[in-house]
């Protein structure tokens, strides 16, 4: 398999945060060899990276038959969307928080009734990032095939994103976004393929390919919406976008 732009993202962003925690680190040695235990505690410190794009995930979970909602956090630095044909990257956000039962095999040890019982689990965002860091999962596989494909359904993006799976105690819930940046994926399958970006300067829009840099209208970032049909071909198909928070420069 080609090398991933989304694991190129994850890697980047924590490889960035370790050698800022290293340099922060640096020049507290002697402060970390007086602390307790000799543990240094500026390692658990957040940067700059979390402040940018860290934000909270909460799992919520509702037992049937005593009904205890019980939730746990936890940070992430993008989130990971399934992706439909002919829908939205809204609507993909909604499923993504969609409530899932937990039965049969799968139930909840609910440590009020303490038994396992059915129970309803949903994910939602508890605390919005300033940059808004979506994958599509436009790779997966099929089966039927016996490898990886390609799913370049048609999924729009908007100019403007506001998220509606939030959670009722939610940090920012208002928080409304600007779509400044697209990774596309060219090609067909997993195998082979190309990356190229779009991202928004200075109010102009610039399509980086390699080493090549044009200027495009906004309204050709339609055309990486991705294929109305099913049928596998090449294409060229968003696959992560990212929103930044309009009050990011206040």
């Amino acid at each position: 398999m080609q090398q991933d732009a989304h694991e190129f993202l994850n890697f980047l962003i924590n490889h960035i945060n370790e050698i800022i925690l290293a340099e922060r680190n640096q020049g507290k040695v002697k402060l970390s060899t007086i602390t307790e235990n000799g543990i240094d505690s500026a390692t658990s410190e957040p940067t700059w990276v979390h402040e940018i794009f860290q934000g909270v995930l909460t799992s919520e979970t509702r037992c049937l038959n005593c009904e205890t909602i019980s939730s746990k956090d936890e940070n992430f630095f993008d989130l990971q969307v399934d992706v439909d044909q002919n829908t939205s990257i809204t609507h993909c956000l909604r499923c993504f928080s969609n409530t899932e039962t937990l039965c049969s095999d799968n139930k909840f040890k609910c440590d009020t009734c303490c038994t396992y019982q059915e129970a309803q689990k949903r994910m939602r965002v508890k605390k919005l990032p300033m940059i808004l860091a979506l994958h599509l999962k436009r790779f997966k596989y099929m089966e039927q095939y016996n490898r990886h494909i390609k799913v370049s359904h048609r999924v729009t993006f908007p100019l403007e994103l506001r998220l509606f799976n939030t959670s009722d105690d939610a940090v920012n819930p208002d928080r409304m976004y600007d779509l400044t940046a697209v990774v596309i994926h060219c090609g067909s399958n997993t195998n082979r393929g190309h990356y190229i970006s779009i991202v928004k300067s200075h109010g102009f829009w610039l399509l980086f390919d390699d080493d090549m840099v044009d200027k495009i209208d906004a309204s050709a970032i339609e055309d990486f919406y991705g294929l109305t049909s099913d049928i596998q071909k090449s294409s060229e198909t968003g696959y992560l976008l990212f929103y930044q928070s309009r009050d990011a420069e206040k």
